[in-house]
């Protein structure tokens, strides 16, 4: 891990700690313990985009999800840091392509901004050490028959050549849509596909976004697996943790075996939950 990425580290962190108020060069120069004319040419360089942009968008995107939940046009620009109402609505219209209060009437699928942190990039390249030994939680969980509109890949068969294939902006688009389980989900069938979507009520009738499909999933039971809490750069441990005590467990124990025919559920890993990886069972 090079001085560098863990500086634009701390200049995501802080940014993303203080995105309400005013964040000058100065303050991610601070936080990135660089000068201000170096700390810029590291952010630029690690991330694809200026400080500034970066912040922009960010805050466009956190505002977009608080007029999805009710929030009103001057408030959400109030509280995301914006100068001016005018201001907002312009910097929302050139993101997203249409008027915040016309998203806030009628909110459908947009493009999130979704800031990926520097570190996690630079942690795939170096070897993974698991040495401490992780509790797991294993719980039931039943979902009911459901919808799930999803973008598919062609050949990835986990999350980082989903990625290289598909690309990892899908993300946000799928964080800009209403989901039964709260979140985007991934779908997992180890050695065949990945995909990424949002679950529905199968009579959900909302159009169907361009470039993804509507695909229906049975009713049945998963083994809920959750780890636990986590620092962010430890999140490839956290995983690989939780992958291998999921495959040492026994399911017969709860008087279930695994339902091979149906895909994995995986939410996204965040580090204050833990790691959640949902396996399909069937009783026995």
């Amino acid at each position: 891990m090079t001085e560098h990425v863990l500086a634009v580290q701390r200049m995501q962190d802080y940014i993303n700690a203080h995105l309400s108020e005013s964040i000058t060069l100065g303050d991610l120069a601070r936080a990135s313990l660089f000068s201000p004319w170096h700390a810029y040419r590291l952010f630029l360089k690690e991330t694809g985009l200026t400080p500034a942009e970066y912040i922009r968008r960010l805050r466009l995107s956190r505002s977009a999800m608080k007029l999805k939940d009710g929030c009103r046009v001057t408030d959400a620009a109030c509280d995301l840091g914006f100068g001016s109402v005018d201001g907002y609505q312009r910097a929302f219209l050139r993101e997203f392509g249409m008027n915040p209060g016309a998203y806030a009437r009628s909110p459908q699928p947009l493009p999130l901004f979704i800031p990926y942190g520097v570190i996690g990039r630079a942690l795939r390249k170096e070897p993974m050490q698991m040495e401490k030994v992780q509790s797991v939680f294993i719980q039931v969980i039943h979902k009911p028959e459901r919808k799930i509109i999803v973008k598919r890949s062609v050949k990835a068969t986990d999350y980082f050549s989903y990625c290289e294939e598909v690309g990892c902006d899908v993300w946000g688009l799928l964080m800009s849509m209403d989901s039964l389980c709260g979140e985007p989900v991934c779908l997992w069938k180890q050695g065949q596909y990945y995909m990424q979507g949002v679950e529905r009520d199968v009579n959900d009738a909302s159009p169907t976004p361009e470039g993804l499909e509507a695909v229906m999933l049975p009713e049945g039971d998963y083994l809920m697996f959750q780890g636990e809490p986590f620092a962010e750069e430890n999140y490839r441990e956290a995983i690989g943790a939780l992958m291998e005590g999921m495959q040492r467990y026994n399911p017969s124990i709860l008087g279930y075996q695994w339902d091979d025919a149906r895909p994995d559920i995986q939410l996204e890993p965040r580090g204050e939950r833990g790691y959640i990886h949902l396996r399909p069972v069937k009783r026995v």
